[in-house]
This record gives C-alpha cells, sequence and structure tokens, in this order.
C-alpha cells in the first residue's frame, strides 16, 4: 500500500470515529437532575424536561413553562411550589437554551419547544410561563412574540429589560450583533418595549420582587411594566416583599399568591 493511501485510509477512520461519537453523543439520554421525578429529554439538541402531574386531565395537560432551564435550574428551592403545581393537575416543564437573554435564537428553540408539548405530548397550548431572574427575559421575549400561546406570565424578581440586566454590551453577543447595532435594534427585542400584543390578549401578569434588589432593579423591571402593562389596559399583580433583595429568600420560592395566580391560569384554558 502507498504512503498516500495509508493517509487516506487513517483519515477515513478518524472520521468514522468522530462521526460515531457524534451520533452517539446526539443520541444519549442527555443528564439533568430535577427537583422531582420527570423526563428528561433532547429537543432541537437541547436539554429538556417534564414534571408530570400527580393526575392526568380529561383533556389538553395544563402546564408552567419555567425558565432559565440552566444547569442546576429548577433547583430544589422549587420544589414547594412544583408540588402544589402537581397536586393541582399541572405539569412543569422547560428547555435549556444557553444564556440567550431572550434572542431570536432562544425564542427559536422555546417555539420549536411549544410545538413539542403542544403538538406531540398533548399539553395544553396555552401554559403559563415561570421566568426566574434572568428567565424572565427568556419567557417573556418569546411571550411577547406569541401572545396566543400564552395563558399568563409569572415571575421571581424576573429580568424584563435587558438594558438594565444584563445589559446591551454583555447580550449583544448572544443577539449576534455589535452594541450599538443591538442599541438601534433594541426595540425589535427588548420585551418592556413590546408589551403591547400580551395586554391586547389579556394575558394576566404577576410577579414578586423585592424593593432593594440591586442585580435586577424593581423599578427598571417589574415596577416599570406594571407601570406600562396598566396604561395598555392590561392587568400585573405585583407583590413587593420590604427588605429583600436578588436573595434566596424562601418568601420567594413560597409564595402561595404565586401558586394561586398560577394554577388558576393554568387551569382556565
Amino acid at each position: 500500500m502507498k504512503n498516500s493511501d495509508r493517509i487516506l485510509a487513517v483519515l477515513l477512520v478518524i472520521l468514522l470515529a468522530r462521526a460515531a461519537d457524534a451520533q452517539t453523543t446526539e443520541t444519549a439520554p442527555p443528564e439533568k437532575k430535577l427537583p422531582m421525578p420527570g423526563e428528561v429529554f433532547r429537543v432541537e439538541g437541547r436539554t429538556a424536561f417534564v414534571i408530570p402531574p400527580d393526575k392526568k386531565s380529561d383533556g389538553a395537560t395544563p402546564w408552567v413553562w419555567y425558565a432559565p432551564t440552566l444547569t442546576g435550574l429548577p433547583g430544589t428551592e422549587e420544589r414547594w411550589m412544583f408540588e402544589r403545581f402537581t397536586k393541582a393537575g399541572i405539569a412543569i416543564a422547560g428547555i435549556d437554551v444557553g444564556e440567550s437573554f431572550g434572542s431570536p435564537d432562544g425564542r427559536k428553540l422555546f417555539s420549536a419547544f411549544h410545538r413539542e408539548l403542544t403538538e406531540k405530548r398533548g399539553f395544553s397550548p396555552k401554559p403559563v410561563l415561570l421566568g426566574r431572574s434572568r428567565g424572565g427575559l427568556m419567557t417573556l421575549g418569546w411571550a411577547v412574540e406569541n401572545a396566543d400561546k400564552v395563558g399568563g406570565f409569572a415571575g421571581v424578581y424576573p429580568v424584563c429589560n435587558i438594558t438594565s440586566y444584563p445589559g446591551v454590551p454583555k447580550a449583544s453577543g448572544a443577539y449576534h450583533l455589535k452594541p450599538e447595532e443591538l442599541t438601534a435594534q433594541l426595540a425589535e427585542h427588548n420585551p418592556i418595549d413590546r408589551l403591547a400584543a400580551l395586554a391586547k390578549a389579556k394575558v394576566p401578569l404577576f410577579a414578586i420582587h423585592g424593593d432593594i434588589d440591586k442585580v435586577v432593579p424593581l423599578e427598571a423591571n417589574s415596577g416599570e411594566v406594571r407601570k406600562r402593562y396598566q396604561a395598555l389596559g392590561g392587568e400585573m399583580q405585583l407583590i413587593v416583599p420590604a427588605g429583600q433583595g436578588h436573595n434566596m429568600w424562601s418568601g420567594f420560592f413560597q409564595c402561595q399568591e404565586l401558586v394561586d395566580f398560577v394554577i388558576a391560569n393554568a387551569k382556565s384554558q
């Protein structure tokens, strides 16, 4: 065998091995630790999960769409409210779209996830979206473009304003734009500037947000959303715990008003 033939043979073996590794990685079940028993699977190559309800619904399964589904999230702190959702017959689901900051790439993955659950798994076409911190950008960013597919939005100190967090310079990479380009196009992407469709569709909003939050300031996020949403004719309930910031205070995650809001709006669809 000529040297050139040997080299080609070696290259072929390497390419086949890499292809096999890639296929194995793609088809192997994804790993994710959930705060409650559930199914972990892939949608568009991304890790997704469903925590089923304790009892099946007669019709489409009502559900809560949680974000961000990053490593370690949802966490054990969500277990209290998740248990109440499942006991009420409501599933919890989410998809890891990475640090997308509400970008078109993340919104596209959200749409694929919605199709997976509603068209293939019998879930309600109108989930209640639940955004924790930067999960607010992900959920609201999708919701303002899909108001007809949203039963409600609830947030735990949710980010609603790109300029507030993470800031345009940090977010611009996820948008494949330079900071000055994203600034020029901000009104096309920033959820806080795009609330009209949700208000027109009469989608109810809820948030619990501390009054001394320095990471995601109340005034620039949930407070400003409520102000703008009410001006548009929409309804938003806002709970402001005094003396609380962007922290793991149990009251954020064991909020009966939030649970009641989610259950009422998830089951009314």
